[in-house]
């Protein structure tokens, strides 16, 4: 691999830490409710590309360590790669969105191929760590307690891995009630006081008020209500709650549609959504809403009012950090 004059390579951090990086990938891969990835073809792609960070996270330090400077070019181009990967995902993900009932949407889409990469890099760290650990221990200690320190590193790196992993849900930053759903004006749906849409059939308007169900939900930080404002949050509000408790609704059916609105007369931040679920379970729904996840582009978001600061402070309500 190298010139004569190269320190020769151990392999034993490299197989020490390609196992930790695919391990580190393999507890971070799940299938659940978001349908995502799919099997058998989205479990093969994630965990071969898993096995790929690895194996170059593995071979990085011990490479750098027997003078084949040119290792270092892996790291670039697995991040060029992967971003190009992000991509393809993206590109899929939508393509797929075309064809589903309650659409993800483009925030969600690019949240689940920005989590895809992430997780790549994730393991290639663990791997890095992992074989740092185990080369190091390993000059100065012997084989033994090379090990060791990279069985340590390895479990406190993916520990640390399956924490970045998770974001925040939707219930970090908002409660969540079940609201009257009623009509007004004869067609306007309502749930509470907040006003989501018109429903013209009176066999729609029934259906409604016999199976349907509402939900208010109440920003507990400015954080929170910024993140309701952003609108690829609440059609992601409406895609999770679906995929949880499935909606009665079909391609020429409108009016069926899972809905989130804000309450725009106030514009204190306060959202109120409406489901048909398959089955009517009001505390289903509300752990559905809870669940969701907080979109990246909504975590950055902050909102700077007057009157919403003088409601915080009537409702006693944290600006959140």
């Amino acid at each position: 691999m190298s010139s004569g004059s190269s320190p020769p390579i151990h392999w034993i951090p490299i197989g020490l830490g390609i196992a930790a990086g695919f391990l580190a990938r393999l507890l971070a891969l799940r299938s659940d409710y978001r349908h995502y990835p799919g099997y058998p073809a989205g479990y093969v792609s994630h965990v071969t590309l898993g096995f790929l960070s690895a194996v170059i996270g593995a071979v990085f330090f011990p490479a750098l360590a027997a003078k084949e400077y040119t290792a270092a070019t892996f790291l670039v181009l697995a991040a060029t790669n992967f971003t190009g990967v992000r991509k393809v995902e993206v590109s899929k993900l939508q393509a797929l969105d075309s064809f589903t009932l309650v659409q993800r949407g483009a925030g969600y889409i690019q949240g689940i191929a920005q989590a895809f990469e992430e997780r790549n890099y994730i393991a290639m760290g663990v791997a890095v760590l992992t074989s740092i650990a185990a080369q190091v221990v390993d000059m100065y200690f012997g084989h033994l307690w090379g090990a060791a320190a990279a069985v340590a590193v390895a479990a406190v790196a993916i520990t640390l891995g399956l924490v970045l992993k998770s974001g925040p849900n939707l219930g970090n930053e908002v409660d969540a009630r079940i609201g009257k759903l009623h009509f007004e004006k004869g067609s306007l749906l309502y749930v509470d006081d907040v006003m989501l849409m018109e429903v013209g059939l009176p066999k729609a308007r029934k259906r409604w008020l016999d199976e349907g169900v509402g939900v208010i939900i109440i920003p507990k930080t400015r954080r929170g209500a910024a993140v309701l404002w952003d609108l690829s949050q609440r059609q992601a509000i409406a895609q999770s709650v679906s995929s949880i408790v499935g909606t009665r609704s079909d391609i020429g059916y409108p009016e069926r549609t899972p809905l989130c609105r804000m309450d725009l007369p106030t514009g204190h931040g306060s959202a109120g959504f409406a489901i048909i679920p398959v089955a009517r379970d009001p505390s289903r729904v509300l752990e559905a809403v809870r669940r969701t996840p907080v979109l990246e582009n909504a975590k950055t978001h902050a909102v700077h009012d007057p009157a919403l600061e003088s409601w915080e402070d009537e409702h006693h309500i944290e600006e959140g950090r």
